[in-house]
């Protein structure tokens, strides 16, 4: 993954869903330099038309993961 062109708060969700599943609201509790949940949707939004992110829902609750090669 390249990530030379990544801003940092891209940086920190990327490094929260490396090895665990997670829901918006559970990135926003883990990030502390995000205090809007809309500010995680649009870096969320960012990776995924990045092809970094993937997304599934499970009992009506959206997780994001990164996929790992």
């Amino acid at each position: 993954m390249e990530t030379k062109n990544l801003t940092n708060r891209q940086l920190e969700v990327i490094n929260e869903l490396k090895n665990e599943h997670l829901t918006s609201f559970q990135i926003l509790n883990r990030i502390n330099s995000i205090k809007l949940i809309l500010v995680v949707y649009n870096v969320l939004d960012e990776l995924k038309n990045m092809g970094i992110l993937k997304s599934y829902i499970k009992q009506n609750v959206k997780y994001h993961y990164i996929e790992s090669n």
